[in-house]
C-alpha cells in the first residue's frame, strides 16, 4: 500500500480570465474548484493508474469535506485527523492578456501536537513491510518539519519505502534514513545546498549525487519546462520536456511523481517510468489540474531520456 501524506490540504479554486484589473469588478470566463493537497493529488494520480493508496492528512470544516468526498468518489481510500480551524482555499488565475498566471497559496489551519501524533500512530498502526510513505507539499502552522525525521522512523521501523516532494530544509536530516525517492525542484535543490547562483544541468546533477552520498536512493530533480534529472547511485539521466502551452501548472510536480512512483510499483524500468512522468507532468501543465492520461501518452513520442556523464 501506498500512504500519500498531506499536512497541509486544501481547495484548488481555479479561474480563467480574458484580463484581471485593479478596482473594478472582473467578469470571469470560467472557473474550477480541485480537492488538492499535494498527497492527495499523489493518490488520484495512482488511481489513475491502477495502483492502490490510502490518502491521509489533516483538516476541518467544510473544506475538507469536500476532499474527502472526492476522494470517496473516486473510490480512494483516506483518513484523515480532524483538526482545529477551516481547511485553506488557494486561488490560481490564469490571464490570458500578457499570459500570465497568479498563484495565492494560503498558510492553512494550526494543527496541535496531539492531533500530529493522532496521525502518527495511525501510520504507525497500518504501515507493513515494502509499503510506501510518500510525504508531499508545506506542512500546516504548528507542524515542526522535523516531524519528517518521526515519518522516517517509522519507515525505518516497519521496513518501508520513504518518498519525501517537500522543499524543508530538514529533508538533509532524514538522509541517513536512505529514503527511496527524493523531489526537489530546482529551487529547492539549491536552498538546501546554499546556492543562490544559476546552475547547468551538469551542476544539477552533481548536487543530486551530494543527496545520494548522503543516503538517498533515487533522486529525481524537476526542472519544470525543462524536463527533469534523475539520479541514482551509479547512473544519471536527463528527459527534455516536450513543448507545450502552459495553461496551470499546480498539478505538474504531483503528475510527475504519482506517475514514476507508479510505474515503479508495478516494475516498469526506471527509463520508462521517468519517460512516463515528464509526459504526464507536461500534460498536467496544459490542463486545468493534474492529468487524467488521456492526452499525456502522445507526449512520450517528443521526449528523448540521455545518459548523462558527468
Amino acid at each position: 500500500m501506498i500512504y500519500t501524506i498531506t499536512l497541509n490540504p486544501a481547495i484548488d479554486l481555479f479561474i480563467d480570465t480574458e484580463k484581471m484589473e485593479p478596482n473594478i469588478v472582473n467578469r470571469t470566463k470560467k472557473y474550477d474548484i480541485q480537492a488538492n493537497g499535494k498527497g492527495i493529488n499523489v493518490s488520484f494520480i495512482l488511481k489513475e493508474l491502477n495502483v492502490a493508496s490510502t490518502a491521509v492528512g489533516v483538516g476541518n470544516g467544510f473544506t475538507v469535506k469536500y476532499i474527502q468526498d472526492e476522494l470517496q468518489r473516486s473510490q480512494i481510500a483516506h483518513y484523515f485527523v480532524e483538526s482545529r480551524g477551516i481547511t485553506r482555499i488557494n486561488v490560481f488565475t490564469r490571464v490570458k492578456k500578457g499570459d500570465k498566471e497568479y498563484k495565492l497559496v494560503n498558510p492553512g489551519p494550526a494543527v496541535e501536537l496531539g492531533e500530529q501524533k493522532k496521525l502518527l500512530q495511525y501510520l504507525k498502526a497500518k504501515l507493513g513491510k515494502n509499503d510506501v510513505i510518500c510525504i508531499s507539499g508545506s506542512f500546516s502552522q504548528g507542524i515542526d518539519p522535523k516531524i519528517l525525521i518521526k515519518f522516517a522512523e517509522i519507515a525505518v521501523t516497519k521496513n518501508a519505502k520513504l518518498v519525501i516532494d517537500t522543499s524543508y530544509q530538514e529533508v538533509m536530516d532524514v538522509l541517513k534514513y536512505h529514503p527511496w525517492i527524493i523531489k526537489p525542484n530546482v529551487d529547492e535543490i539549491k536552498s538546501w545546498f546554499k546556492i543562490t547562483e544559476t546552475l547547468n544541468l551538469k551542476q544539477l546533477a552533481k548536487l543530486g549525487q551530494r543527496l545520494i552520498d548522503q543516503g538517498a536512493q533515487l533522486v529525481l530533480i524537476s526542472l519544470g519546462g525543462d524536463g527533469a534529472i534523475l539520479v541514482s547511485r551509479d547512473r544519471v539521466f536527463y528527459g527534455n520536456a516536450p513543448k507545450i502551452k502552459v495553461l496551470n501548472t499546480a498539478g505538474a510536480g504531483d503528475s510527475m511523481l504519482g506517475t514514476f512512483i507508479g510505474n515503479l510499483s508495478k516494475h516498469i524500468d526506471t527509463i520508462t517510468a521517468l519517460k512516463r512522468a515528464i509526459a504526464a507532468g507536461s500534460d498536467a501543465a496544459r490542463q486545468e489540474w493534474i492529468t487524467d492520461f488521456t492526452t499525456a501518452e502522445e507526449l512520450e513520442n517528443e521526449i528523448q531520456i540521455e545518459d548523462m556523464a558527468l
